[in-house]
């Protein structure tokens, strides 16, 4: 059983779907669950494992479906008497458990496998990130430069964009070799859910590329949200410290961050 949770929590993972495991910790007196007993609840509201049954995993499976839809792993505690402010079951004993959230690895999609894309690439190297490459020539998206993606794609960027999934987990950079392929690439994705979008060039480049998807009916509001022209204001025009400023804009989304410095924070003064 363990081996086929395993196997469906991984598949449902590449799915880029969340899972809730839950696991009875410590289980005192009469329950109708033991001691490590697991469950698995899934997205489309289906279970595989138990922890009991009857009252309790259906308390159990109401809190996994709350760390669902939070995204948070949570401790849980019933005690299984008549009383009505507890679970109500007449074992007499007691069960304290976790939920874990298993969530799929976010995804780092480069549109471009030039020098800015392959710089993006290496930097991003030491992040937990699913990497996908795009890019409309052979010799920039191929394995051999981009050993350790998981995915490389060459070919139409429009037509691979419109095909590829991108959710709240993905996470953009658009860094083609020219103002046409990073419009396409754009208006490919701009109407999908994407947690980050930035777009490398000038100011100017973005005014005029906005102006034309404006025209073309795309709403102003999303693209109010592209990062463009993309990167923390922190480097040089080298392109190594242009893909360190990419990532870091890109993790301050990811991670709900802010610009202060950590040295002004927790200030203690000892006597």
């Amino acid at each position: 059983m363990y081996e086929k949770m395993l196997e469906r929590i991984n598949n449902e993972l590449k799915l880029g779907n969340e899972v809730a495991f839950a696991t009875l910790m410590e289980v005192k007196g009469s329950s109708p669950g033991k001691q490590g007993a697991t469950l698995c609840y899934f997205k489309n509201k289906s279970t595989m494992g138990t922890v009991g049954g009857g009252i309790l995993e259906h308390e159990i499976i109401n809190k996994c479906k709350e760390c669902l839809e939070t995204k948070e792993d949570s401790l849980f505690e019933h005690i299984l008497s008549g009383n009505s402010q507890d679970t109500p079951m007449q074992c007499g004993g007691s069960v304290k458990g976790y939920i874990k959230i298993f969530k799929p690895r976010p995804r780092f999609l480069i549109v471009g496998g030039g020098h800015v894309g392959h710089s993006l690439y290496n930097v991003s190297q030491s992040l937990d990130f699913y990497t996908i490459i795009v890019d409309d020539r052979e010799e920039f998206a191929n394995k051999e430069r981009f050993k350790n993606a998981e995915e490389v794609y060459s070919g139409e960027i429009a037509n691979i964009l419109s095909d590829m999934r991108i959710d709240d987990n993905t996470y953009v950079v658009i860094a083609t070799r020219g103002y046409e392929k990073d419009l396409e690439a754009l208006r490919a994705i701009i109407n999908k859910s994407a947690s980050y979008i930035g777009m490398i060039g000038s100011r100017k480049k973005w005014i005029t590329l906005k102006s034309e998807l404006i025209e073309e009916g795309v709403s102003e509001e999303l693209l109010e949200k592209v990062y463009a022209p993309v990167g923390l204001n922190i480097s040089s025009n080298e392109v190594d410290e242009i893909a360190f400023g990419i990532i870091a804009e890109l993790l301050l989304v990811k991670n709900k961050g802010d610009l202060s410095h950590r040295k002004n924070k927790n200030l203690r003064i000892d006597k």
